[in-house]
């Protein structure tokens, strides 16, 4: 059975009612689809519908929207706590939390209630979506929809290809996402897809830069010097340590752990209570009320007990090298996916990192950026880096062949 195409969606089903769920439940309501927010959990939905109208009522406060608009906002999202009421929605979405038994519950559930014809789409943001697919009958409708928080703002899209994604749902999605007036672009299904699988090796650098010496201001001031917004560890303070060291968690529970050594820095800041700026403390200090980051002899004191229980040796790091070391690995990495086909351009992997990652729109993207310098002497610095580490920074095919052509996307 092929995906809904005889028609535009005209209503959507979001199954969860976290900050995630309540983000996409906006962005369908902004482009005028009538949505059903579901879950179980009746106080989750009462807090939705605060974290909407507050997010509605910020965009009339900036002239963004007039009053009228936010309230025919508000009222195409109708909260519910039965599974029954999606129906008759022609898309649903599950925006659970990351948890590969509870999002295959999910959708046994949406292949029971869903219409034949309806889209079925994970907004899982690295676990496999074949797996999840399998769940429900008909996995040619099934695929993934990766939203960036927060959705209602977020531009970008991976539009993730199952196995069995039939190509009419593929062109449904994605013109699903161009309405809701975002980014999509199209990955293929991989732990991570391509924002986060490269990510993880981004933000792997960032902490072996400070278990090497650098600081965790040092690595974040270099980073932000470059053109970031933000740097590595700003950010993880933002989301939450937690929320990286409970993917790490279940990578290594699935058997889906990097073939290449990662820091058990943020291990530590969990272990310690530090979450970030929800705990007041991550590896910078809060004050109440404040996203101000500031200094904290406490999160020294961590960084340096990490230190010596990795048995290294602290030694003078360059703003130079940091960067270096930081957008090099996105570079091989991102070469990697394209190698495998996860990605299907460069072009596709520049998108992803200036929409969604903040890489500096000015530099192009990491792989444009690669090209800028010449792919012949990033190719030369890749190959020094993996004689000290080949598991991490042997380069990849894709990034061989690109530096003999002088360019990765073929003309």
């Amino acid at each position: 059975m092929e995906a809904t195409t005889e028609r535009e969606p005209r209503t959507a089903g979001i199954v969860g009612a976290g900050t995630m769920g309540a983000g996409i439940a906006l962005a369908f309501a902004g482009a005028g689809i009538d949505v059903m927010l579901v879950d179980a959990d009746a106080a989750a939905l009462e807090r939705a519908r605060g974290t909407i109208a507050a997010a509605c009522d910020a965009q009339v406060a900036r002239g963004k929207l007039t009053a009228g608009e936010a309230s025919a906002r508000v009222a195409r999202i109708v909260r519910a706590t039965d599974f029954a009421a999606l129906a008759p929605v022609d898309v649903a979405i599950e925006a659970v939390f990351e948890d590969m038994a509870v999002k295959c519950d999910v959708f046994v559930r949406l292949g029971e209630v869903c219409r034949p014809a309806a889209m079925l789409a994970t907004n899982t943001s690295s676990l496999d979506v074949d797996a999840i697919a399998r769940a429900a009958p008909h996995p040619e409708r099934t695929l993934g929809l990766h939203f960036f928080s927060p959705a209602h703002v977020m531009r970008l899209v991976e539009v993730v290809r199952g196995a069995a994604t039939s190509a009419a749902t593929l062109d449904a999605a994605v013109a699903l996402a161009r309405r809701l007036g975002k980014i999509p672009v199209v990955v293929g299904n991989a732990d991570g897809f391509v924002g986060n699988r490269m990510l993880l090796a981004y933000k792997r650098e960032a902490e072996f830069a400070v278990l090497a010496g650098a600081t965790p201001a040092r690595v974040d001031a270099a980073l932000q010097a470059f053109g970031f917004a933000m740097g590595p560890f700003a950010v993880s303070d933002l989301a939450g340590i937690d929320v990286g060291w409970r993917a790490k968690r279940e990578r290594i529970a699935r058997g889906a752990a990097p073939p290449f050594a990662v820091s058990d820095l943020p291990d530590a800041f969990v272990a310690a209570g530090r979450l970030g700026q929800k705990s007041g403390a991550g590896y910078y200090r809060y004050e109440p009320g404040s996203r101000t980051p500031l200094a904290d002899p406490a999160a020294d004191a961590l960084v340096a007990a990490e230190r010596a229980r990795a048995g290294t040796r602290p030694r003078a790091m360059g703003d130079e090298e940091i960067v270096e070391r930081c957008v090099l690995a996105l570079v091989n990495e991102g070469a990697r996916l394209l190698s495998a086909g996860i990605a299907a351009s460069a072009a596709d992997v520049d998108t992803i990192w200036v929409n969604g990652y903040g890489f500096p729109r000015d530099r192009g993207g990491p792989m444009r950026y690669a090209e800028s310098l010449g792919l012949a002497p990033v190719l030369a610095r890749i190959e020094a880096f993996a004689r000290e580490d080949p598991a991490f920074w042997t380069p990849a095919p894709a990034l061989t062949a690109a530096a003999a052509r002088g360019r990765f996307d073929p003309a």
